[in-house]
């Protein structure tokens, strides 16, 4: 999920501008140094019917605050137009996810209508920062800031999911409970991966079209392709090739040298890939919400920042604590992050995931 723009875009930037105080990159409060406590890690089981497998999970919140917080976002995200087409969204939709999502909404007493929206609201507003590098060794390191308005609700529910084949993890995400999408992920031993919105503008028309065409949103072909793909480039190529409702950047790390990608994708395929070349001196990629190869604006340029972090830290300096300072460096980190998560899928026990701006 990241920054929107114009036309066609997976996010509503400009009226969250309107609706937010204060710009979307400006600094946290200095006065009070940030704490950063990791979120809750649940398991969930992919061999439990879809419509049950994420109850163990809604056991441990409030209902009443997971029903408000719901309605909060769908009444100010989701045009009404989209509502009332919510009905016949859900016979379009992929399974297991329209599934899970059912489950969830019975035992929160709430229609599948809704949250079917709240799934498709997250899918369309969201700010990011991506990172993908490879240090002196050979070794991949990814890492993501995730942003997003409504950051007093969102921190209590954001939490790592573990997720479970035959009793053993197939797949670690970070998400929010009641949104069954992934935009951060590792398969491990394989490749881990984020997702960034695109810049492209408002996208609520031309998605939901897509949505009717079968096309998946973007969030669920991340995490299909964590549950699916056997290797890196597997899932570089599943995610460049697969129909989507929304443009979007994928980013994606491996286990070997020179595995590590963006991808900039249209709703059809990619419009570009961008490897990691470490033997030329590319040894990191970063991707916020605009394109690589267009400069990113003086409003929002959180690259620039992050690109002189990357250079200060030296690539024999790179772990998964020095990327971390890297997310950690204004405006890369700013008021509206959510959450930060560095992984290696070399190196699964070491995925890390802490809240941010609480204080």
């Amino acid at each position: 999920m990241c920054v929107a723009g114009r036309e066609g875009c997976p996010a509503l930037l400009l009226l969250l501008l309107l609706l937010l105080a204060g710009p979307a990159v400006s600094a946290p409060n200095p006065a009070s140094p940030p704490r950063v406590p990791a979120p809750p890690r649940f398991n969930v089981s992919l061999d439990t019917a879809p419509e049950l497998r994420w109850l163990p999970v809604l056991q441990h919140y409030d209902p009443d605050f997971l029903r408000a917080a719901m309605a909060q976002v769908i009444g100010e995200r989701v045009p009404k137009w989209v509502q009332a087409l919510v009905g016949e969204l859900e016979h379009f939709l992929p399974q297991p996810y329209t599934f899970e999502i059912r489950g969830m909404c019975e035992a929160l007493n709430l229609s599948t209508g809704d949250c079917l929206l709240i799934n498709l609201a997250y899918e369309a507003t969201a700010f990011c920062t991506s990172i993908v590098a490879q240090d002196s060794k050979g070794h991949i390191y990814h890492g993501r800031n995730l942003d997003y308005p409504f950051g007093n609700i969102l921190r209590k529910l954001t939490m790592d999911v573990q997720f479970l084949k035959d009793g053993q993890i197939a797949f670690t995400g970070t998400t929010f409970i009641g949104y069954v999408g992934l935009w951060t992920g590792q398969n491990p031993h394989k490749f881990t991966v984020s997702g960034n919105e695109r810049d492209k503008g408002w996208w609520w028309e031309n998605a939901i079209a897509a949505l009717f065409q079968r096309h998946s949103p973007v969030s669920w072909l991340l995490r299909t392709t964590l549950s699916e793909s056997e290797n890196f480039e597997a899932a570089v190529f599943k995610l460049a090739k697969t129909p989507i409702i929304a443009d979007v950047y994928y980013i994606i790390g491996g286990t070997s040298p020179q595995e590590g990608v963006v991808i900039t994708r249209n709703r059809g395929g990619p419009a570009d890939i961008w490897p990691l070349d470490p033997l030329n001196g590319a040894w990191f990629r970063v991707e916020t919400n605009y394109d690589h190869w267009r400069p990113a604006p003086k409003t929002d340029d959180r690259r620039t920042t992050a690109i002189k972090a990357l250079n200060s830290t030296g690539q024999a300096n790179l772990s998964l604590e020095t990327l971390f300072k890297v997310l950690s460096v204004v405006p890369v980190y700013n008021n509206l992050t959510i959450y930060t998560t560095v992984m290696s899928a070399a190196n699964p026990d070491k995925y890390t995931t802490k809240i941010r701006n609480l204080g």
